[in-house]
């Protein structure tokens, strides 16, 4: 707001009309064949209206999912379920692919119907194992958990799939991937096809947030 000389409320809603149009609509599935795909979960922030206790009671959930050397796509989740995190896995990663995840409850049952499933045990110190590991997740949850604390400081539950769909964004549009400033910058122009987003409704809860879409 002190760059464009407007108010903070001004910015602070271009901001999220940028994120929107950084929103990414999945029409197909990351990974295939003979190609791995992370699943880990995290903790974000403080729920309004919870107080800080033992566990992650308090805390905002969100769900990423990596191709390796490919896209990224998060979800943020009401709760973590085995039910939910599976059905938000075969949504999005195609059958093809080898799942790489950690011992947590909701995959100690293996994911039948890919080409396979692997886990390590981070609870016995065991974080990589041939091509067993999460530690592509880990990195970018790290990169965002930097940006929240370090940028914004702080995130309201009903915002988090935007500065979700940003990360995302910034992931998948990487140099890495060959996509630079100009071709980051069309994709992003891209995005804003077909999309308005009011005032009123960036300050309202968006459901479809619930079950996850890469917002």
């Amino acid at each position: 707001h002190r760059t464009l000389e407007c108010t903070y409320k001004t910015a602070w809603f271009l901001a999220h009309r940028i994120r929107e149009a950084m929103k990414q609509n999945h029409t197909d599935k990351i990974g295939g064949f003979g190609k791995i795909v992370e699943a880990d979960e995290t903790f974000v922030g403080t729920k309004i209206g919870f107080k800080r206790t033992r566990g992650a009671v308090h805390k905002m959930k969100v769900l990423s999912l990596v191709e390796r050397g490919g896209n990224i796509r998060s979800f943020r989740l009401p709760m973590l379920s085995r039910i939910g995190i599976e059905k938000i896995i075969r949504d999005n990663v195609h059958p093809d692919s080898r799942i790489m995840t950690d011992t947590a409850a909701y995959y100690r049952n293996p994911l039948v119907g890919f080409l396979g499933h692997e886990t390590v045990n981070h609870e016995q110190d065991e974080y990589v194992r041939g091509e067993a590991y999460t530690n592509t997740l880990e990195g970018f949850f790290s990169i965002f958990k930097r940006g929240m604390r370090g940028v914004y400081q702080h995130c309201r539950e009903k915002h988090l799939h935007r500065y979700l769909a940003e990360f995302d964004f910034r992931y998948s549009n990487r140099v890495a991937l060959g996509i630079g400033d100009e071709a980051r910058t069309q994709r992003l122009l891209t995005g804003v096809v077909g999309k308005r987003l009011l005032y009123r409704d960036s300050s309202m809860w968006n459901t479809s947030s619930t079950i996850g879409s890469g917002l």
